[in-house]
Formats: C-alpha cells, sequence, structure tokens
C-alpha cells in the first residue's frame, strides 16, 4: 500500500523531468533556426546576475528566516564586502576568500 505514494512521487519527477527538457529543447530547436536580435542578445547577458542574486539576498537578509537588516547582521555585512570586493577587483577567488573571511570573523 505505501509503494503507491512513491510511485506517483517518482512519476512526478520523471514527468517534471521530461516536461523541462522538451521545454529547453524546443527553445534550442526554435532559436537555432532564427536569429537572435541583438537586443535580445543583450538582455540574455543579465540573466545569470539576476538568477545569482535572487539566490543569494534572501540568505543575506534572512538568515534566520525573517528579515534582519541590521549592522549586527554578518551575513549581510560579509556580503556587502565581497559586493565590494567583486565590484573593485573582478576577482571572482579574490571575492569568495574575503567573503568568507569576513563571515568567519564576524560570526
Amino acid at each position: 500500500m505505501n509503494a503507491l505514494p512513491e510511485a506517483r512521487v517518482w512519476l512526478l519527477i520523471v514527468g517534471m523531468g521530461v516536461i523541462t527538457y522538451l521545454l529547453r529543447l524546443s527553445m534550442i530547436v526554435l532559436i537555432g533556426r532564427t536569429p537572435v536580435p541583438p537586443i535580445v542578445l543583450r538582455a540574455l547577458r543579465y540573466v545569470p546576475v539576476g538568477v545569482f542574486s535572487a539566490l543569494v539576498a534572501p540568505a543575506l537578509v534572512r538568515p534566520s528566516g525573517a528579515v534582519w537588516i541590521s549592522p549586527e547582521n554578518p551575513y549581510l555585512l560579509a556580503g556587502t564586502l565581497a559586493a565590494l570586493v567583486a565590484w573593485r577587483t573582478k576577482s571572482m577567488v579574490l571575492t569568495i576568500m574575503i567573503g568568507m573571511a569576513a563571515l568567519l570573523i564576524l560570526r
């Protein structure tokens, strides 16, 4: 009797995987056959930054679930320092190292 809910879960996972694959494949096929306007290509350059910001920002301002914007928030301070280092140096390795060191020190 317990196998039925487990089978449904696996069916949902596989089904959503197939749907995701088909959606991505359809865009690859469509875009591969038609020229992409330069304005769209310029806009697509900002997608990784937008996605990364959407993933990181909540972790900085809500580390424990509730919004915590204050000078006592070590995540927000370390993230701000890391953002400044990234902006000034353009070095991913240095940004990660300084951000992690700052978080360790501030915690």
